[in-house]
């Protein structure tokens, strides 16, 4: 579907594939079974989270520097003083001029929800392999707030699978979402997540996630899967744009930036 259609997709043939029309009392029959599911689902989640913070941690021992905006730090200095640490692996290369649009999707999020997670023991950085210079127009564009690292001169996407050595992939050596990687891309997205010992310093890796995991992230996402017509995309978020891209897009003007 061509992108100017993408705005109100929505047409007559869409219409004719909706479901029956039936009356308020068969809705709220149909609502509540549906509800349980809902519930069962919910449930589900639940378990799983609470399985996840059940894994096993990993000490992290090797050092990691960082370009911030503040000059070099370490692993340890991306806490900011929490001791919980979430670090987005951003796709944004040596040489690129532009973020990934997937990425800078999910990262239109980040704001909103840091200023909840500062309260809460949480730091939430990106990182990205490019130099540090190299996406600070790109973000200064984007008119984002949040912590933006480069690891660009050490190991750390490496390491987290979110950066692929073209010699590793040719070895077999690579993975990503915890499988063989053969794919071309030299940086791909991802989650990972780290505690710090409060009383001994200790770093420890505790979580990563990559792929369609991020999905979970994206709360433009949980609005859409509520209408009727969901996400109408033909291929994975095949309608998002860079949010300066959108033609009705007016620059928010904020104290803070």
């Amino acid at each position: 579907m061509p992108s100017d259609q993408r705005r109100h997709p929505i047409n007559k043939e869409d219409m004719m594939k909706r479901p029956e029309i039936v009356s308020r009392a068969e809705w709220l029959d149909a609502r509540k079974a549906h509800l349980e599911r809902e519930k069962a689902h919910m449930r589900a989640y639940d378990r799983l989270c609470e399985e996840r913070r059940t894994l096993p941690w990993v000490r992290v021992d090797k050092e990691y520097v960082f370009d911030t905006p503040d000059g070099e730090k370490s692993l340890a200095d991306l806490f900011d003083g929490r001791n919980q640490l979430i670090v987005y692996h951003f796709m944004f290369g040596p040489g690129w001029k532009e973020g990934c649009v997937g990425c800078s999707f999910l990262a239109d999020h980040f704001d909103g929800a840091n200023l909840h997670l500062k309260h809460h023991d949480v730091t939430l950085v990106a990182a990205s392999r490019a130099p540090f210079a190299e996406f600070q127009d790109f973000k200064k564009r984007m008119g984002w707030d949040f912590t933006w690292v480069s690891s660009a001169g050490s190991d750390f996407n490496y390491d987290f699978d979110a950066s692929f050595r073209p010699d590793d992939v040719k070895a077999g050596k690579a993975t990503y979402n915890y499988a063989p990687y053969t794919g071309k891309m030299e940086d791909l997205h991802g989650e990972s997540v780290f505690v710090r010992d409060p009383e001994t310093g200790e770093i420890f890796h505790t979580y990563s996630s990559y792929a369609r995991a991020g999905d979970a992230l994206i709360g433009a996402h949980a609005f859409l899967d509520m209408t009727p017509f969901g996400r109408n995309e033909d291929g994975v978020m095949d309608w998002v744009k860079l949010h300066d891209q959108y033609e009705d897009y007016k620059p928010v003007h904020s104290c803070c930036h």
